[in-house]
């Protein structure tokens, strides 16, 4: 009996002992999980590179290149970054669907057709607002004075651009079907010498090609947004996974961003020296260009998603894209919202 009593006490202890021991094992792993601080482990980023697309060389992400912020801010988490420069938007939304690309900066009409193809992303911001930033141009001796004058014309626009929303919008304001003109569909590094030697009688396009054409004697505006009253907002957008996956690096980049807009407004005169020797132009250009078309960061209120919807709805009226779709279901302000805190 006193063997048996002495066998169930010892098996005790040895319960209490490997109890132990099994606490203080996830004791150690909850450490390893928690750190020192009792707080979550940094998440690692190892892998992790972020992908940043333009449109056009220099200008505030040039300024942002050289001086490297992004290297620098998303460098302290050991994220990598890479660039891609595009001609213009649907490029951009092409890359991001093939996960080429993250972040993009486009205009409204490539992010309508990129959602209609089903093409997986967020737009995180508005970067222009819309009012002056396209127009159709057309050379400045030219007899035309109203859209309606395009009829029969060649126009020069790029296919799924903002611009392209704009004058298919602008036709109809003005009683046209676009087959009533002759458009043709050309890239702004080809519509420019099309548009200097005469093989186009008009441009539908954006800035900075308003202002260089206008102020040079080139061209004059034949209507813009504000006169037709046909917004073409532009947006930040990140893409979908890379958003789900990392949050807090889509917040920092619109931090970062905020960072580069703050050193242009800080040094106007500066910024504006800096843009008008990259392209070659007087510096009263460049001011002109920041009084039609200022790059902001903000959240993307109501009444731009509203604008954004009619878009929708008029490409899908006149075929462009194949399917009607809710455009609310693509924005999302808390990331511009938490980077502005």
């Amino acid at each position: 009996m006193n063997r048996l009593r002495l066998l169930a006490a010892a098996i005790i202890v040895l319960a209490v002992f490997i109890s132990g021991c099994a606490a203080s094992g996830n004791g150690n792993s909850d450490k390893k999980e928690t750190g020192n601080a009792g707080n979550k482990a940094a998440k690692s980023y190892d892998g992790v590179t972020v992908k940043i697309g333009y449109q056009g060389s220099g200008g505030l992400m040039g300024k942002a290149i050289e001086e490297k912020w992004f290297e620098d801010e998303f460098g302290k988490l050991g994220v990598k970054v890479e660039y891609a420069e595009f001609q213009s938007g649907p490029p951009m939304t092409e890359a991001i669907a093939s996960n080429r690309l993250d972040f993009a900066g486009l205009g409204n009409m490539p992010i309508i057709a990129a959602q209609a193809a089903d093409i997986k992303f967020t737009v995180i911001s508005q970067a222009l607002e819309g009012k002056n930033n396209v127009a159709i141009i057309v050379p400045k001796d030219s007899p035309f004075q109203t859209v309606a004058d395009l009829k029969g014309k060649k126009v020069a626009v790029a296919k799924g651009s903002n611009a392209f929303n704009f004058l298919y919008r602008g036709l109809e304001g003005a009683g046209l079907k676009a087959s009533d003109l002759e458009i043709i569909q050309l890239q702004p590094d080809e519509a420019q010498p099309a548009f200097e030697t005469g093989k186009v009688d008009a441009w539908a396009t954006w800035e900075p090609n308003i202002t260089l054409n206008t102020l040079q004697d080139k061209a004059k505006v034949l209507a813009d947004g504000e006169q037709l009253g046909v917004l073409s907002p532009s947006f930040n957008i990140v893409r979908k996974q890379f958003a789900d996956d990392y949050p807090e690096l889509v917040t920092l980049y619109l931090k970062v961003w905020n960072k580069a807009l703050a050193w242009e407004n800080d040094n106007r005169a500066e910024s504006t020296e800096r843009y008008a020797a990259e392209r070659k132009v007087p510096a009263a250009l460049i001011e002109a260009i920041f009084n039609r078309s200022r790059t902001i960061n903000i959240p993307v209120s109501d009444e731009i998603i509203a604008e954004q919807q009619k878009t929708a709805d008029f490409q899908f009226d006149i075929k462009v894209i194949r399917k009607k779709i809710d455009v609310s279901t693509v924005f999302d302000n808390k990331f511009i919202e938490e980077a502005l805190k």
